[in-house]
């Protein structure tokens, strides 16, 4: 049961962050920019303070008194910023459901893979290398079910080509801002760098000791190395969206009467919420499976099914065709097999 806790926490993080996008759609007359730094102050700010401040006891100490663990975890976020900026585009040109599927596929793949790669290199105690799972039954099947995963992202962006195909000639209204060159660049760009967030727990490991030295749950050990990691994720966002404000001149949108003000407020700040909620469950997930292949694994493909099934409810596909569709449900299938790979890999 304890490690099946893990699973549940895993995908109740999944869950959350394959569904944070969908209150933005609620969000009407504001260009991009204002939303996503609406919402980015929630998820990247204000919510990981919260639950840092409910869950970590002195934590403000344990954050001030040791500033020589910070650099690497924001330097991580810094970088992690620049994948989660270009998720939300590629999620604006692909759409949920395909956007979801590259995007953290490439992230599941770099995240749950080079760690152990690196500490085969740089050996610390504790720590699983890719030659310790090549030698268990265990680390086997988590290998096993990661190259299921990469099949699925395979399969998955089949489906977005068949799609392109056959949406140029359906209504412009069904094809929205669909464009698969730009997303695809965006995507693997943004999937790369995502995976940063998994360094960023790495190397947040001795501020995570520390809280439990304090006496935190260690159920919650990591909301403190949340919190610091994405001070670079926002910084990395603010600054891009920044300069959006000046280009497109849009920070008046903010207080302009004109608009939804109050709703856009909820909205954005509901999809922030929602979206930290992925690394609370994470967090959780992690301190019972540990943060190795099978963990990043399992909270990455719950988010692509998430986003394939939203896809499908918000008829992104209606105009796809039904070998499109077919594709996609197939690869939404084999994602499915690799989380059940990895979850029994994590038990053995």
């Amino acid at each position: 049961m304890y490690y099946f806790f893990g699973v549940i926490f895993h995908l109740t993080g999944g869950l959350a962050a394959g569904s944070f996008y969908l209150p933005y759609k609620k969000v009407k007359n504001w260009s991009w920019e204002n939303y996503w730094i609406a919402g980015g102050l929630f998820s990247w700010i204000i919510v990981p303070f919260i639950a840092a401040a409910l869950t970590i006891p002195n934590f403000i100490n344990i954050i001030t008194e040791h500033p020589q663990y910070l650099g690497w975890p924001v330097l991580f976020g810094l970088l992690w910023g620049v994948g989660g900026l270009t998720y939300g585009l590629g999620m604006r040109y692909l759409g949920m459901s395909l956007g979801n599927s590259v995007i953290l596929g490439f992230s599941s793949a770099f995240g749950a893979l080079l760690p152990p790669l690196y500490y085969d290199l740089v050996p610390q105690d504790g720590k699983v290398t890719v030659s310790q799972m090549l030698a268990s039954a265990g680390g086997q099947m988590v290998l096993l079910g990661v190259l299921v995963c990469i099949a699925g992202i395979a399969v998955s962006g089949r489906a977005g080509i068949l799609k392109e195909r056959n949406i140029k000639n359906a209504d412009t209204t069904n094809r929205g801002e669909f464009n698969l060159k730009k997303g695809l660049l965006l995507a693997i760009l943004s999937g790369t760098l995502s995976s940063c967030f998994n360094y960023g727990i790495e190397a947040g490991r001795p501020l995570a000791a520390l809280a439990l030295e304090q006496g935190a749950n260690p159920l919650f050990q990591n909301n403190i190395t949340f919190l610091v990691v994405l001070w670079g994720g926002f910084t990395t966002n603010a600054v891009w969206c920044i300069y959006l404000f000046k280009k497109n001149k849009s920070f008046g949108a903010f207080s302009d009467s004109k608009k939804p003000l109050l709703k856009n407020y909820i909205f954005s700040a509901l999809a922030g919420t929602t979206w930290f909620l992925q690394f609370f469950f994470y967090g959780m997930g992690e301190s019972r499976l540990g943060n190795g292949a099978g963990s990043w694994i399992l909270h990455m493909s719950t988010i692509i099914i998430t986003g394939n099934l939203w896809g499908l409810y918000l008829k992104e596909w209606s105009s796809a065709g039904h070998k499109a569709r077919v594709t996609m449900i197939g690869g939404v299938v084999i994602l499915l097999l690799s989380v059940a790979i990895v979850g029994y890999g994590s038990s053995l």
